[in-house]
């Protein structure tokens, strides 16, 4: 194999490996002040369960973009992806236009579409859980005005799948909204680091993706930037969620 290749070939399996690494949880409001950490986990899976519930659908447009720099040369790829939600049929996601390098589209973007959709058919198994996740409280933050536990992350059993790092979970709804992390095993010994940062938004009262930026630094020269904007949501929620709602007011 050629020196190119296998050069193309690592920085594409460290941008699949933080692809997949970084897809995050899925409203319930709670106290800010005096919770332990086990309690806050509690809630942030309570958070979770019910936004599924909640949830009816959603569609999307993302943008993906990658770029490689390194060995005096610069390629980059673009592509925008279509998401389609439905609780009963699942997530869909359909690619509507690509441009640039096309190793880089067909191994890092398209890529990354796979791991996502591999993530969502294995979403118990890479949740921020207690089965999947050790939890550490390391202090608060504001972020947007609002107040946010401060998590420190560590995989039970490391995979290239999982990450370790710190979280930043919502004090009201307990919604994962920011993430500082790195894939918990690297995916080659070429791979120096990878560094992932995650944010959320809230949208008609979900909690969503807005972006993810990741960077790999190749142990032989270069530097690699993913990054994912996850576009504007159009969400429906479910009728029957939406009828307890009208009852509780």
């Amino acid at each position: 194999m050629k020196f190119k290749s296998i050069r193309g070939f690592l920085f594409a399996a460290a941008v699949f490996s933080m692809a997949a690494s970084v897809w995050p949880q899925g409203e319930n409001p709670g106290s800010a002040a005096g919770l332990s950490t086990a309690q806050i986990v509690e809630q942030m899976q309570r958070h979770e369960q019910l936004q599924t519930q909640k949830l009816r659908s959603y569609k999307t447009l993302r943008h993906y973009e990658v770029e490689y720099r390194g060995f005096s040369k610069q390629v980059e790829a673009k592509m925008d992806v279509e998401v389609v939600y439905n609780a009963s049929s699942g997530k869909n996601l359909t690619i509507v236009s690509q441009s640039g390098s096309k190793f880089l589209l067909d191994k890092v973007l398209k890529r990354a579409v796979d791991s996502e959709k591999e993530a969502f058919q294995n979403k118990k198994s890479l949740a921020l859980t207690p089965a999947n996740y050790r939890f550490k409280q390391v202090g608060r933050e504001t972020l947007a005005g609002r107040p946010a536990y401060i998590l420190e992350v560590e995989p039970l059993v490391p995979t290239k799948f999982l990450y370790r790092g710190r979280i930043w979970v919502d004090a009201a709804d307990f919604a994962t909204v920011k993430m500082e992390t790195e894939p918990a095993k690297s995916p080659s010994f070429w791979i120096s680091r990878t560094r992932i940062h995650y944010t959320g938004v809230k949208t008609d009262g979900f909690w969503m993706p807005r972006e993810v930026r990741s960077e790999t630094s190749v142990r032989i020269g270069g530097v690699a930037v993913l990054i994912i904007d996850y576009g504007n949501y159009r969400i429906a929620s479910s009728p029957v969620s939406e009828a307890l709602a009208n009852l509780r007011r």
